[in-house]
């Protein structure tokens, strides 16, 4: 795949909707978050270095990776953090590789929450921020997931801030609520990113 588009947000910001629109378009579309969760079933060798790092108990009775544990382990015991994501990130990374070779669109979507934060933007040759305000991700966020706001606003507190996020990007759609609106946006990026697939082809 010559041309890919890195396509990220902040949680609640609508990315999954413009993703969607553009994989509507006929455009092949990875997502970061699903790779994620491939690369560590069960048989896969992220796995079993996840088993041979932490122990068993990673494990549930069928051989699958029991996440719910994991994840409060990470928690109390933060510098398990970085042992996950050393055996995680490069299996993560290698698969989106494979993926994107396979593409058969005019252009590929890397659809990714973490795409600055990990350097996944280095495997695309532009990036497209879908960005909303703090108050409309909470918003949307708590009426998806049955969060709290308190709980929202740390998950955003995690992640790379907005501004930061609006520099590194070279494009940019506000969503401010309404589909239309965003379809609207997208579209002459996608023309535009089709002009840019044909010429990096030639």
């Amino acid at each position: 795949m010559d041309f890919v588009v890195g396509l990220t947000g902040g949680i609640g910001s609508g990315k999954s909707a413009a993703s969607a629109w553009f994989e509507s378009q006929g455009i092949v579309v990875v997502d970061a978050d699903i790779v994620a969760r491939e690369v560590v079933q069960k048989g896969q060798a992220a796995l079993d270095q996840i088993q041979q790092a932490f122990g068993d108990w990673v494990l549930l009775p069928d051989g699958e990776l029991n996440r719910r544990a994991l994840r409060e382990h990470i928690f109390k015991v933060p510098e398990a953090r970085k042992t996950l994501e050393h055996i995680t990130h490069p299996a993560i990374r290698n698969s989106i590789i494979q993926q994107l070779a396979q593409a058969k669109s005019a252009y590929a979507i890397l659809v990714s929450p973490l795409l600055f934060e990990t350097n996944q933007h280095e495997l695309t040759q532009r990036t497209l921020l879908i960005d909303a305000s703090e108050e409309l991700q909470i918003q949307r966020a708590s009426q998806r997931d049955g969060q709290n706001a308190d709980q929202i606003k740390t998950i955003i507190a995690a992640q790379m801030p907005r501004i930061e996020k609006q520099r590194m990007a070279d494009d940019i759609v506000l969503n401010d609520g309404y589909l239309d609106h965003l379809y609207q946006h997208l579209m002459p990026l996608h023309k535009q990113y089709l002009s840019f697939a044909h010429e990096s082809s030639i």
